[in-house]
């Protein structure tokens, strides 16, 4: 039998079906600016997703290589992993602390955000069995997701029987409109958080996520919060993005087909080609975040949004063709020169030329879940300049 080496990580992201290449170097440089840009306020990182699919281990150590020493995770296992590449950072698990992970907790050193009335409960059995230990507390200002009310954490403020053991290291809330700079909300939000920053004096403060730091310094408090922002993606909608792009996803051409006018493409026969064409096949579609919203017609949001997804290859623009599907999109490279495009090209989904953002609109949604949805079948790529 002939013996097969395993393929190298270099084989295995050139043959790749889908691949991702993650620049490191505008990864940091994104949080360096955030970090400016928060002025007097210390920045944090926000590495929930799976570092919004860039990988959690090389971006949570790029950042804590480029000086993060807080971040915030979404679970407790996302915390275990990074402690190992951000050793002596602070990390802040926004889900809490359940019966049964408070070992975890302690054996990691991490920080449980304490969000509700039932969480609370079961932090103060905790830490009369095991003593001191941190905990920030989340209080829900008006966006009426997570967080004690007001009133409950005023209360707990002036509490003078709480055990001496109690002692939150962070007050935090979280911006429902932060991404528009018109929105009175913000403001109600802001003077909401002053009462309880202020009913915890000597007591970090939290408000502001990637939009609340564009808003300005009266949002920034002592820790800012930046997640999409610096992965590259809008903070602020209907502005400019100043952010470098991170992540540049593409797919595999694996075939290019010529296909007669009058003839369809895909699944409901939802484009009807008015002219001779080249189409170029590609592995990529729903099963890989490539979203079933972004085909160029019989999906319903073309009714509203006209405009589906499109690709970029050697300087062209390629719409996408018909209905995304499965595991398989179709892009129309007929204005392309004959045979600039071939099988085993790849074509780019969105990164340094189709903006993420751009790519989420088509497709109905935002950045965050174009990211997100990056699937464990891309092979990644990590690039840094020297």
């Amino acid at each position: 039998m002939t013996e097969i080496s395993a393929a190298s990580e270099e084989d295995r992201f050139a043959s790749a079906g889908v691949r991702l290449t993650v620049d490191l170097t505008a990864l940091t440089e994104n949080w360096r600016d955030m970090a400016r840009r928060s002025k007097r306020a210390r920045a944090s990182a926000v590495v929930k997703a799976d570092a919004y699919g860039m990988g959690i281990e090389d971006a949570g150590e790029a950042l804590y290589i480029a000086g993060a020493r807080d971040f915030f995770v979404a679970t407790v296992d996302e915390g275990v992993t990074l402690r190992l590449y951000a050793p002596d950072a602070r990390i802040f698990v926004l889900a809490g602390i359940w019966p049964g992970t408070e070992r975890r907790f302690f054996e990691n050193d991490l920080v449980p955000v304490v969000s509700s009335e039932e969480q609370l409960a079961f932090w103060m059995a905790v830490l009369s069995e095991y003593g001191d230990y941190p905990c920030a507390l989340h209080v829900d200002t008006g966006f009426n997701r997570l967080g004690l009310h007001i009133d409950e954490a005023l209360a707990l403020a002036d509490d003078v029987s709480r055990p001496a053991s109690f002692a939150p290291v962070l007050v935090m809330s979280h911006l429902a409109c932060g991404d528009d700079p018109s929105s009175q909300m913000n403001k109600q939000q802001l003077e909401s958080f002053r009462r309880v920053s202020a009913a915890y004096e000597g007591i970090e403060s939290s408000l502001a996520a990637s939009g609340g730091i564009f808003l300005g310094e009266d949002y920034h408090f002592d820790l800012t919060r930046p997640g999409i922002a610096i992965y590259g993606g809008e903070a602020m909608s209907g502005l400019a993005n100043p952010m470098r792009p991170v992540a540049t996803a593409e797919a595999r051409v694996i075939q290019v087909r010529t296909v007669r006018a009058g003839e369809s493409v895909s699944y409901g026969r939802a484009l009807k080609l008015d002219r001779d064409s080249r189409l170029a096949i590609v592995s990529a579609g729903y099963a890989d975040g490539y979203m079933r919203s972004q085909s160029s017609g019989g999906v319903p949001l073309r009714q509203v949004v006209p405009q589906g997804g499109q690709g970029f290859f050697e300087g062209y623009t390629v719409p996408v063709a018909g209905r995304i599907t499965m595991d398989l999109s179709i892009f129309d490279v007929t204005d392309l020169p004959e045979n600039l495009i071939r099988a085993g090209d790849y074509i780019e989904l969105f990164g340094r030329n189709i903006p993420v953002d751009d790519a989420a609109r088509a497709a109905g949604t935002i950045g965050y879940e174009m990211l997100a949805s990056v699937g464990l079948r891309y092979e990644r790529k990590y690039v840094s300049e020297e």
